[in-house]
């Protein structure tokens, strides 16, 4: 069965050239011009993923995603935006989606975001991933079991897809959960870019993108709290790692 893909654009030729480029990437396209269309769509056939442009008349994509996300609706979203401000990008990602592009965009870069986006939506193996740089205590006190993993203060449900500090329950989308989980699994290990980009994304972005450090720090504005220690430490020219100090 074809992975199903809803698309919501309301420039007609992109709607029209990125329907017919997915369509022949193998996707089923159900594409519709706005976001009243979008919402009443996802309801009536929900799809494996959606790609919404963020400037759209009457219901934008970040209001249909914060009304998807109201529902409790998880489905993967690729959002399509010309706002390059990391303000901007920051807006997507509280309003729930799970990743962006950025206009005008290469249709390969779509294509690679959407697999990884869908991949992600099987189950993640156990077991962390070999630290790219060494550091910190080298993954102390992790507790792994098939449904949960735990360190430093968080614990997260891998099957229900809950994650906690302390007794605080996490607002996660898609991609924080695995990025957070990415790092939970490998505390105390500094963990490169390049390494994050290809768990994560399923390939690197470059030197150049600022992907990573935007989900970092609205992953970090999730986890601080007042008074407690910072969790995600940055390593200059190297990475990330979870650690508390």
């Amino acid at each position: 069965m074809p992975q199903t893909v809803l698309l919501a654009e309301d420039d007609r030729a992109i709607r029209h050239a990125l329907e017919r480029a997915l369509t022949l990437e193998g996707y089923e396209v159900t594409a519709v011009a706005d976001g009243v269309e979008a919402l009443a769509q996802a309801h009536r056939t929900p799809p494996d993923v959606l790609v919404l442009d963020v400037m759209m008349p009457g219901i934008d994509g970040l209001q249909v995603c914060r009304v998807l996300r109201a529902e409790g609706d998880r489905t993967p979203i690729l959002m399509l935006t010309a706002l390059v401000e990391t303000a901007d990008r920051i807006a997507g990602l509280d309003a729930g989606a799970d990743d962006y592009v950025v206009k005008p965009f290469d249709v390969e870069e779509v294509f690679a975001r959407l697999r990884a986006l869908l991949r992600r939506t099987s189950p993640v193996p156990a077991g962390g991933v070999g630290a790219a740089a060494t550091g910190g205590d080298g993954g102390r006190d992790i507790q792994v079991s098939d449904r949960q993993v735990e360190a430093a203060g968080i614990r997260m449900d891998l099957q229900a897809r809950r994650a906690w500090r302390g007794r605080r329950e996490l607002e996660l989308t898609r991609t924080e959960f695995e990025l957070l989980e990415l790092l939970v699994r490998n505390a105390g290990i500094v963990l490169d870019h390049s390494t994050i980009y290809d768990r994560i994304w399923g390939y690197d972005f470059g030197p150049g993108s600022k992907n990573l450090a935007v989900y970092v720090g609205y992953l970090r504005r999730k986890l601080d709290e007042p008074g407690a220690a910072q969790l995600i430490h940055t390593v200059r020219g190297v990475g990330y790692v979870l650690r508390e100090d």
